[in-house]
């Protein structure tokens, strides 16, 4: 469904990611871990057309999107949660899930939604008439996950979900991106420095370092690998 076919993207002089290739089939959680500064957001910065693909293909289904504009990618079906969840602050928690659906036009699914979402993150529907930027840091990833989902994504690109929020709320967390998948059969593409969390949700995974793809596996295989636990797994 979503294939990186020696991809190459940076910031000015700097070659952040070299020639990655990589491929995500319909339904499935792939997940790409690695170190701070290897190359994970960029990767999806790049899919999502907000960092310029220099050289190869990014293909969605049959169709070539780099070079396409951020919008356009959304249009096209991909939406991205950035990682530190970038929620509108000054808007309500009602507001910002309108905003993710702000390119549709059908109301009365864009209802049913909100109503799906809901159901997914209770705490959200309490919190509905509530400034985003006052929510807790466990409440504003449930906020940036939900304002993602509003744009009925095919697939959706998850960037450090984990990132600075307790044990408790991380299980929350990768547990709802399972039920989402399982759910909705939505695509995922997960970024991920926890890498046991990702691994343990994931059907298969890819390892990148210093902008290159150095493994590729089954979760379990991944898992299972001494050099991965060693490296990523702390065992």
């Amino acid at each position: 469904m979503l294939k990186l076919e020696n991809v190459q993207a940076g910031y000015g002089n700097i070659i952040a990611i070299k020639d990655i290739s990589l491929e995500i089939e319909k339904g499935e959680i792939v997940t790409l871990i690695g170190a701070n500064g290897a190359g994970k957001t960029t990767t999806l910065m790049t899919i999502s057309g907000v960092v310029r693909c220099r050289s190869g293909r990014i293909m969605l289904n049959t169709t070539e999107i780099q070079g396409m504009t951020p919008d356009q990618i959304v249009k096209m079906g991909v939406c991205q949660v950035p990682e530190g969840r970038h929620i509108f602050p000054m808007l309500s928690v009602r507001e910002n899930l309108d905003m993710g659906a702000f390119m549709r036009r059908d109301k009365s699914k864009i209802r049913e939604d909100i109503d799906y979402v809901y159901s997914l993150f209770p705490i959200l529907k309490e919190r509905r008439n509530q400034d985003g930027g006052t929510l807790s840091g466990g409440e504003q990833q449930m906020l940036a996950m939900s304002r993602a989902l509003m744009a009925r994504p095919e697939v959706m690109l998850l960037d450090e979900p984990s990132m600075g929020l307790a044990p408790l709320i991380i299980k929350q967390i990768f547990q709802i991106i399972k039920k989402i998948n399982s759910e909705s059969n939505t695509t995922i593409f997960l970024v991920e420095q926890n890498a046991n969390q990702a691994l343990q949700i994931a059907d298969r995974g890819y390892v990148i370092e210093s902008g290159d793809i150095s493994l590729t596996g089954s979760a379990k295989s991944l898992l299972d690998n001494q050099d991965i636990q060693k490296a990523y797994l702390g065992i």
